[in-house]
């Protein structure tokens, strides 16, 4: 059950690496551990908290997200990586702004959909409170590390070609919401 926990967990967190590698290719000033911490902690707590969500709304919630979590997903992913490219293609290079709660939630809500959705098939799978626990325990800790290690790389490729990794990111992430959104 562990294993398997820690495998779903890895599973739902790729996008909230992805997003957080994109999202810091253009940080130049010096990231502190509080606002390092504050980001991942964030991000993990939408992660969870939705995964717990969807487990607690069971099969009244299924129904629903399963049906529009693609387009929810994708517009927010889509709204986020087209911002990217704008910023970029300006030139301005300005400081992604990693300590502004709407990048933190817009990008946490956007990597968190399908969480919702596993929430609520273990549910429906008949997992009570203490099946679910190992998993919530997981796709917390899953995401600080995934959110933590993304914004790592992304400002060591950021460093090396700039506003260029900004316009890449974006196109990426407007690329993964198209292909959320039509999938």
């Amino acid at each position: 059950m562990i294993i398997e926990a820690i495998v779903t967990a890895v599973c739902l967190c790729a996008d909230c690496f992805a997003v957080s590698t994109c999202s810091s290719t253009t940080l130049k000033s010096r990231l502190h551990a509080g606002t390092l911490f504050k980001v991942s902690l964030s991000f993990a707590f939408i992660q969870a908290g939705l995964l717990l969500i969807g487990w607690m709304a069971g099969g009244l919630i299924l129904g629903i997200v399963r049906r529009f979590a693609h387009i929810i997903g994708g517009l927010l992913l889509g709204y986020v990586g087209v911002s990217m490219i704008l910023e970029g293609a300006k030139g301005n290079m300005e400081t992604r702004d990693l300590n502004g709660w709407k990048n933190i939630i817009l990008g946490g809500i956007a990597t968190s959909i399908d969480a919702l959705t596993v929430g609520a098939a273990e549910s429906m799978d008949g997992g009570n409170f203490h099946s679910i626990l190992p998993l919530f325990v997981s796709v917390f800790a899953v995401t600080m590390l995934s959110v933590i290690s993304g914004i790592a790389f992304g400002r060591s490729i950021g460093n090396k070609v700039g506003k260029w990794a900004e316009i890449a990111g974006g196109t990426v992430l407007s690329a993964l919401g198209a292909v959320m959104m039509f999938s």
